[in-house]
């Protein structure tokens, strides 16, 4: 076994004759999932600015602060700020230590987040709300270019099996993932069958 032995002296020499250091540590890795467990944090996605910060930090390399964020959102930094601060509350999001400046960067909690069954059940959601509407903006701005497209079955089986299915498409689609794709936004949406339009005149 080697020995180790220590100079008192020339370890105290050495430590205020030498720069200090001002190298931030490297932050934890981000978990590949975090489940949506909470009201507050399921309210907290029911906006449509927030969602863009959750995207904007998906798909960076590297932490960005509030200021940056709004460079890249196009909009006002003291207006987003609000939005990163309730993101940061909940936990979706989180802030890392960085060498640079005042303003400490942010990062994603997670590479996806998915929505425990419980909430999903307890009935409609601002961030239901938000994912339809974002649907229907893709419809106006992509319907007619033929770039809004989807695939529809009406098929015999259990929400919670269904849910299962759809879930499994997740790490599906994050091991094809092609950097040098454009992004693509894949939503997927079940419900119970609605009456005919025959039905309901």
């Amino acid at each position: 076994m080697p020995v180790v032995t220590s100079n008192l002296d020339r370890c105290c020499r050495k430590r205020i004759n030498s720069p200090v250091s001002t190298t931030v540590p490297e932050p934890a890795p981000i978990p590949d999932v975090l489940m949506i467990d909470r009201p507050e944090q399921l309210k907290a996605l029911g906006h449509p600015l927030r969602l863009r910060v959750l995207e904007a930090l998906g798909e960076a390399e590297v932490a960005m602060s509030n200021r940056e964020l709004a460079q890249k959102l196009g909009v006002d930094p003291g207006h987003l700020h609000f939005h990163v601060r309730m993101l940061l509350k909940c936990g979706l999001i989180q802030q890392v230590a960085s060498g640079k400046g005042r303003e400490k960067p942010y990062r994603a909690a997670a590479r996806t987040l998915k929505v425990a069954p419980e909430l999903v059940s307890a009935g409609a959601s601002d961030l239901q709300a938000t994912v339809v509407e974002d649907v229907q903006q893709g419809w106006n701005a992509y319907g007619d270019k033929g770039q809004f497209r989807f695939v529809r079955i009406n098929v015999r089986i259990s929400p919670e099996k269904a849910l299962e299915v759809l879930s499994e498409l997740v790490p599906t689609f994050e091991r094809l993932e092609d950097e040098s794709e454009d992004m693509l936004t894949i939503t997927a949406i079940m419900h119970p069958q609605t009456p005919e339009r025959d039905e309901q005149a």
